[in-house]
């Protein structure tokens, strides 16, 4: 098959008719810099890598602390131990008196239990073993033979239930039944939340990249993680992390080790951040080497984007990298072809050979040669040695049809679930793009129509449905499969806006006027979803018809999982505004120098001299962890800014930003002119369908492909 274009899933139209001009987009990484806007609508910067105080300093002041509470503890039994005097004599008391100061002084080796003196009165031995349950829940007693036949004594011993002490039962006691959270370490400190919240900062590194390498230098497993979203593996990017019951400081001392990554920001919260609590990603794009007819092209270009917005299709990255895009996978599912659907996973492929290193550093050849082999041989444990891990659904299909030869239908659905609802929504969204592109072309991009359906206003009471989110695909399961793709798009999963209620627009809400053409929604199919009462309302049903022999009703194919109606559905709006969106035209001379400051430069700007902290390295001329650790801060200025220069073309630069003017202010004939355009989108909005408003050029073009990029007239190798 040949390369996906962006005509073949549905992306068409422009907002404005203004001629476009030629750039270059990521031509370095740090062209491309996002930061994670939160839930709160903070957007997130890297701005301290200092560890915060902790509640111990060291391990002696804890340790006081924990002998002034066992002091304590002694003391406090005083009263009990007096009580039980009068209750069982002198000898008892003081034998219980010496046992407890064993237990609360830490002693571990001569804990045994002691035996009271012989009592033959059982409603006395009842008020003993009574008094024990009320007053010393760390202790517990059992009745054992006396010294002659006649007589009984009562044991007491400590409780082995887990608890060594008294200090440690009372705790116990106050927070009831509810038992200790098993990760992380036992001692965590009670008044501090138990998630260590950090900003992570990374360049050049997708998200599940850079966790897994910190959580290999920390010991702990990736999954210890939480985040919001994915970001985009080529560009300069922070984002919100949270981690389970680690210190600050452990991960403030990685500083100096990673190469590319820096986390800073701490601070201790109550909950772990899950996929989707976020409210889009702030962008600050670095378009290169333009050129247009005139200047003024450039600005009108930039100033038609910021006051009409751009048309929000889902971008190429929806639909997958390789020869056979997501999206004719999820309708061969949705029409029930379970052997056809199969072969589309396991049969070789043009792309194989296209390109000879992947994503995750196999060699193509080597994926092509494992499916060659099984399509020659069918040899199913022969096809398991040669297809690399990363391969998950292929790898899952195959492991099903060695216990069930030739039931395709259980094979795919031994794919993760997310993973094999991507193709059915993938499909969803290549419908969606199709409606937009005509509804745009036959009603225009100014006007609401009749029968459009609109997110309802504030004070509207005509609400008829909820859309529900369907979008959501686990970071999780697609790690590993063709996750540098699914990174552009701002966020994860719908933003809350694209649950809420919609209504169809009638004659009386245009007389109104309440209803603009930026409140313009269509739906994305399923069970729990309204359509346009108009026209575009056959499109969906015509367009699955026609393309792919799909029931225009959307009819349930078994098994259910695999049909649109087993899906809630959702809506999106088919306009968006970027959001504070500024821009300036640069002109530029040296290539290898950014023109955009990360925030790691506005750390270096601010860091006073003769701070001693970690040192930032670069992979070319990495230094001990003692000397990065003694690194000064005008140093560490000349490291960070030169970092993506020697990462990527080994030649050092000097500090700081270029020198950059206004495109009027130079006219020297060897400088090149960059435009720098900054915007806020919502999660889901993928910024890529901005740049290509402004370029008016298809985004299948605005760059080579992902593992190799031209530059400075050479092939470099990004990976």
């Amino acid at each position: 098959m040949k390369t996906l274009d962006e005509a073949d899933v549905g992306i068409q139209c422009y907002i404005s008719q203004l001629p476009g001009f030629r750039g270059v987009l990521k031509q370095r990484y740090s062209d491309f810099i996002v930061n994670e806007v939160d839930s709160d609508g903070n957007v997130v910067h890297l701005t301290s890598l200092d560890a915060p105080p902790e509640i111990y300093q060291n391990v002696e002041e804890k340790k006081e602390k924990e002998e002034n509470e066992e002091k304590e503890t002694n003391i406090s039994y005083t009263s009990e131990i007096e009580l039980f005097r009068s209750l069982a004599g002198d000898a008892d008391a003081e034998s219980l008196k010496a046992l407890i100061a064993k237990i609360t002084s830490g002693v571990k080796d001569d804990t045994s239990p002691i035996v009271l003196s012989p009592d033959s009165d059982k409603l006395h031995r009842t008020a003993v073993h009574n008094f024990f349950k009320a007053n010393f829940k760390f202790l517990v007693t059992d009745t054992v033979d006396g010294p002659d036949p006649t007589s009984k004594c009562v044991r007491v011993r400590q409780n082995s239930g887990g608890n060594e002490n008294g200090r440690n039962s009372r705790k116990r006691k106050e927070r009831g039944d509810k038992p200790f959270d098993s990760r992380g370490t036992d001692d965590w400190p009670e008044h501090m939340g138990k998630f260590l919240r950090f900003h992570l900062y990374k360049e050049n590194k997708d998200t599940q990249e850079a966790l897994g390498l910190i959580g290999k230098m920390l010991g702990i497993q990736q999954r210890s993680f939480g985040f919001a979203g994915t970001k985009d593996k080529r560009s300069v990017s922070t984002q919100r992390v949270t981690v389970f019951k680690q210190h600050a400081k452990r991960l403030a001392g990685l500083n100096c080790r990673l190469i590319g990554i820096k986390v800073g920001d701490f601070c201790y919260v109550n909950e772990g951040l899950v996929l989707g609590q976020l409210q889009g990603n702030r962008f600050t794009i670095t378009l290169r080497g333009v050129t247009a007819d005139s200047e003024d092209t450039i600005k009108a270009a930039a100033n038609a984007l910021g006051r009409n917005g751009f048309i929000n299709y889902f971008g190429l990255q929806r639909f997958g990298s390789g020869s056979v895009p997501t999206h004719l996978i999820g309708a061969a599912l949705l029409r029930g072809e379970w052997k056809t659907a199969v072969s589309m996973f396991l049969d070789p492929r043009e792309g194989d050979i296209l390109l000879q290193t992947s994503y995750f550093g196999e060699k193509r050849d080597t994926i092509m040669e494992a499916r060659e082999y099984y399509k020659e041989s069918g040899d199913i444990d022969g096809t398991l040695k040669k297809l690399p891990r990363h391969l998950v659904a292929e790898r899952a299909i195959l492991q099903c049809l060695k216990k069930c030869p030739g039931n395709y239908l259980q094979a795919l659905k031994a794919i993760p679930r997310t993973l094999r609802m991507m193709y059915v929504h993938s499909y969803q969204s290549y419908l969606w793009n199709h409606a937009t592109s005509i509804r745009v072309q036959k009603h225009g991009i100014h006007h609401v129509m009749v029968g459009d359906l609109v997110f309802c206003k504030g004070s509207s009471t005509e609400r008829l449905t909820e859309a529900v989110n369907t979008e959501f695909e686990d970071a999780s399961v697609m790690e590993g499969y063709d996750c540098d793709h699914l990174d552009e798009i701002s966020g994860t999963v719908v933003p809350d806006e694209m649950k809420s209620p919609v209504k169809v627009v009638n004659a009386e809400d245009l007389l109104r006027g309440e209803y603009s053409i930026d409140d313009v929604v269509l739906p994305l199919p399923g069970s729990r979803v309204i359509y346009p009462m108009n026209d575009i309302a056959e499109v969906y049903h015509d367009w699955a018809k026609k393309s792919y022999n799909i029931n225009g009703h959307f009819s349930c194919f078994a098994p259910r999982e695999f049909s649109i109606t087993s899906m809630t559905g959702g809506y999106r709006r088919v306009f968006q505004k970027p959001i504070d969106f500024e821009w300036e035209l640069l002109r530029y001379t040296d290539g290898n120098l950014p023109l955009a400051e990360t925030d790691l430069n506005l750390i270096a700007k601010s860091r006073p001299v003769n701070i001693r902290d970690g040192g930032f390295t670069d992979g070319n001329n990495a230094k001990s962890l003692s000397d990065n650790c003694t690194e000064q801060s005008e140093d560490l200025k000349r490291e960070m800014t030169s970092s993506e220069c020697n990462n990527e073309t080994n030649n050092e630069t000097e500090a700081g930003l270029p020198q950059v003017d206004s495109i009027c202010s130079s006219d020297s004939q060897s400088s090149q002119v960059a435009l720098k355009i900054g915007f806020t989108l919502p999660s889901s909005c993928y910024a890529t369908m901005a740049i290509r408003e402004l370029l008016k050029t298809s985004t299948s073009h605005l760059a080579c492909p992902s593992n190799v990029f031209i530059y400075l007239g050479g092939i470099v190798d990004s990976d």
